[in-house]
């Protein structure tokens, strides 16, 4: 049981409350721990109310608890309900596939990278051309912004948040929900039972690993989920089983229409 929880861009949690205190009106906070905006919670902002039935309608009185009174949990004491445990051996880079990305920051370009590179988007989408058979996924973007991924196989990504990246950052991978085998507030690893979920933490100066199964072809997105980190390169595409993609799916004729269409465009016409 907790009073609190830590909630990051693209996470999700649901609750049991138990309301078993006096009837009345409670605050509900959230305060966020960076960013612009306000950071207090001055006439109800980042606030919201928790009303008993049979409470006036009134705004409550209640304050925040202090610091040292919050109760909190680490992301590892989490554990899945339906079919615990890490695909692959019981070892850190027992895998069939290990990736390692360095998360960096270009102070000077203001830019976000991993292992150097900083992620551009392709003037065509990535499955358009994967589906097209024309390029080998690697090759469709600069060097180090694709990363080929053979069919059912596990995959184990390390995540090194380097002093010069900043942080936290919020990793999210579309097309596939992850074991967190190491995360990062956590120098243990564990393979029996790991918190499962689809975005998770990389802290500055700390490692996060986690592993899926290449079970579901396609190019999927895995990038920081702060939308500004991610529209300064913090990103990569893990080209899956990009055989059974070609295979699985055929390009509508409609598709073919895109891309006339968008060059057709304007400047003014472009967001």
């Amino acid at each position: 049981t907790v009073n609190s929880i830590e909630l990051y861009p693209a996470q999700r949690y649901s609750v049991i409350l138990h309301a078993d205190q006096v009837i009345s009106n409670y605050r509900i906070r959230a305060l966020s721990n960076t960013g612009v905006g306000a950071h207090n919670f001055t006439n109800g902002v980042n606030s919201a109310i928790l009303r008993y039935v049979g409470a006036p309608e009134e705004d409550p009185t209640t304050s925040q608890l202090p610091s040292s009174e919050m109760i909190t949990f680490r992301e590892g004491d989490l554990h899945p309900l339906e079919n615990p445990g890490a695909p692959g051996q019981p070892y850190p880079g027992g895998a069939d596939v290990v990736l390692n990305f360095t998360l960096g920051f270009d102070p000077v370009n203001i830019l976000f990278k991993m292992n150097g590179v900083v992620f551009q988007s392709p003037t065509v989408p990535v499955l358009l051309q994967i589906l097209s058979g024309v390029q080998h996924a690697q090759d469709l973007l600069p060097i180090g912004g694709v990363y080929t991924l053979p069919a059912r196989k596990v995959i184990e990504i390390n995540f090194w948040g380097a002093d010069a990246s900043g942080g936290p950052h919020p990793f999210h991978l579309h097309g596939h929900a992850f074991d967190v085998v190491k995360t990062s507030d956590s120098l243990e690893y564990n393979f029996k039972n790991p918190v499962r979920r689809d975005t998770t933490l990389v802290a500055m100066n700390n490692q996060t690993t986690i592993r899926f199964v290449t079970d579901n072809a396609g190019p999927w997105f895995l990038h920081c989920h702060i939308d500004l980190h991610l529209s300064l390169g913090l990103a990569v595409v893990l080209a899956e089983d990009t055989r059974d993609t070609r295979k699985d799916d055929t390009i509508p004729a409609d598709w073919k229409e895109l891309c006339p269409i968008y060059d057709g465009q304007s400047s003014s016409q472009l967001p």
